[in-house]
């Protein structure tokens, strides 16, 4: 059986022209949108965008990081998927920091709070959410790190984790932590292991080695990149890749407005010791 996952980064929700000097306080503070040659950039609620734009994709369970928690539920919708959602940092007073990122997402930014939130696709080969599980990965400073755990029905693990964030030595705590979590909590199940874990293999290779030797955790998406799906007990049938710029792009009065500053990867994978 062959299954297709994604993992992305949403920003918070917001969007990210690739010419910084399309982010002006004048648009921060007044909500003025910023138009260059050839893209734009907003500053509103981009929910039905990112809704729009992960329920026209093909894949059967999604990674997704920095996820606004009050997008869990209309992406699930969206998407024709089941939800398995982990409150990550700056979630207090919830209710408050939804309504300032509603009125102006780019003023309050990542102080709206975040999630890591895991999709899979019901009418898909995974069967939808059989166990979901929180585990804590970092309490505390600099901010909490948790990941979610979700078996599928099928019998596939999925662990989703978004590491500390210029910190590479945090970081690389954090997702060996967490491969060792997902790995004693997955048991001899397959396992898919990704999110962004803020570390690239070409400067921290002994990190990924160990998730290969350790935790039987391979590979990485490329030596430059800090978005991963790595697999155990699955066979790679297309590599983790980035999608190129203007496929997280939407068009608007003429313009392009990309979605995220992260590029959503994906990989294919197979194996035969999901329940079929």
């Amino acid at each position: 059986m062959e299954l297709t996952a994604i993992g992305w980064n949403l920003f918070h929700g917001r969007d990210s022209p690739p010419d910084p000097a399309l982010f002006t306080w004048r648009s921060r503070l007044l909500r003025i949108e910023e138009r260059g040659a050839t893209h734009v950039q907003v500053n509103r609620d981009l929910s039905a965008e990112f809704a729009a734009m992960l329920a026209a994709a093909e894949w059967d369970v999604a990674l997704l990081q920095e996820c606004p928690p009050r997008f869990a539920a209309p992406l699930a919708r969206a998407c024709g998927a089941e939800a398995h959602r982990v409150l990550t940092s700056r979630n207090s007073l919830g209710a408050l920091r939804a309504l300032a990122a509603r009125l102006n997402p780019d003023l309050i930014a990542s102080g709206e709070g975040g999630s890591n939130l895991t999709l899979v696709r019901a009418s898909g080969s995974l069967g939808g959410i059989a166990e979901r599980r929180e585990l804590a990965i970092r309490e505390g400073r600099p901010e909490r790190r948790a990941m979610t755990f979700t078996r599928t029905a099928a019998g596939l693990c999925v662990a989703n984790l978004h590491a500390t964030d210029d910190r590479p030595a945090l970081a690389a705590e954090d997702v060996l932590l967490a491969a060792r979590a997902a790995t004693d909590r997955a048991g001899e199940a397959p396992l898919l292991f990704g999110g962004d874990l803020n570390l690239r293999p070409a400067e921290d290779p002994e990190v990924f080695e160990e998730l290969r030797e350790r935790f039987g955790l391979a590979a990485p998406t490329a030596p430059g990149a800090i978005d991963h799906l790595l697999a155990r007990g699955l066979d790679v049938v297309e590599s983790p890749a980035p999608w190129p710029p203007e496929r997280h792009e939407v068009r608007h009065d003429g313009l392009a407005l990309r979605l995220s500053d992260h590029a959503p990867v994906e990989a294919r994978f197979a194996t035969r010791r999901l329940r079929e």
